[in-house]
């Protein structure tokens, strides 16, 4: 694959082990980059995140320019986009944790508390669960993943919900619009299915 990959570094991700996925999975130049420029000129953008949805859309939005840069690559130039877990959940207008903070906007929802109806159910919701296709999606396939989250992507359209997983009532698993996707789960430790999924991404021309 001799795309260029930009893989954000914000201070809010899993870079080495997402970096390392990416390579396994075909990926020939994996740029880790907090520069806008290096974003607008990947030809894929990959948006981690671990922790906080506040803390990590203020350390977004604290990159100078970087704002600026994921709007005209992904929704002006049309550049295939790739969030995980809390880089997923940034993509919605809104987080409600601690108090509320602003998304990017790009799929229109708001990021919640998990509430599981069965009570059996721990939150965080931590480990290997399903992923269920909901709206077909070239990336996505039947399978198990990686999941590690307290809180979760309610969107405001359900087509842009392209899977959900179970966790004591259906969790927004994986989230799309046009060249965006996001995913809730964790493909760098969901192994062969992870690996699997990333390489439909680094192949992917919507």
């Amino acid at each position: 694959m001799s795309d260029r990959i930009a893989l954000i570094d914000y201070g809010a991700g899993n870079l080495h082990s997402v970096h390392n996925a990416l390579k396994a999975a075909g990926a020939s130049t994996v740029a880790v980059t907090a520069d806008p420029a290096a974003v607008l000129a990947a030809d894929r953008i990959v948006l981690p995140g671990v922790g906080a949805f506040a803390a990590c859309a203020s350390a977004l939005a604290a990159i100078p320019g970087m704002r600026a840069a994921l709007d005209e690559a992904v929704l002006a130039k049309a550049r295939p986009f790739l969030g995980i877990c809390v880089g997923m959940q940034l993509l919605a207008d809104r987080g409600e944790e601690f108090g509320g903070e602003a998304g990017l906007g790009w799929i229109p929802g708001t990021v919640k508390q998990l509430t599981p109806a069965d009570p059996a159910c721990k939150v965080p919701h931590m480990g290997w669960n399903d992923v269920l296709p909901a709206t077909p999606h070239p990336l996505i396939t039947a399978g198990e993943a990686y999941y590690l989250h307290s809180f979760y992507f309610d969107a405001a359209n359900p087509a842009h919900v392209v899977a959900t997983s179970d966790h004591g009532g259906p969790v927004t698993a994986a989230v799309a619009r046009d060249t965006i996707i996001g995913v809730q789960f964790h493909p760098e430790k969901s192994q062969q299915y992870g690996l699997d999924f990333l390489a439909r991404f680094l192949e992917w021309q919507p």
